[in-house]
This record gives structure tokens, sequence and C-alpha cells, in this order.
């Protein structure tokens, strides 16, 4: 029995572990999408502006 218990315990800190890595994930993945599409629109704004200063 006690084994039982031992390793539903561990189990149950794996999924801990795991559902909060995929939220953080999720969570940079979102910030990376936001990131990105920044970088595009300040791009495109110095190609129409003509500014070549690097």
């Amino acid at each position: 029995m006690n084994i039982l218990l031992i390793i539903i315990a561990i189990v149950a800190i794996v999924l801990l572990f795991t559902g909060g890595f995929v939220q953080a994930l999720n969570w940079l993945l979102w910030v990376g999408i936001i990131l990105l599409v920044f970088a595009v629109i300040v791009w495109l704004v110095r190609m129409i502006s003509g500014r070549r200063s690097v």
C-alpha cells in the first residue's frame, strides 16, 4: 500500500511540474508572437520612411 501511495505522489508531482511548464511556455509563446509582430511593424516603418541607418 505504501508503494502505491509513493507512486501516486510521484505522478502528482510530475503532473504539477508539467502543468506549470506548459503554462509558462504558453505565456512565452504569446510574448514571442507579440515581439515578432512589433519587430515586423518597426521594420516596415523603417523601410517605408527610407531610413537606412544601422
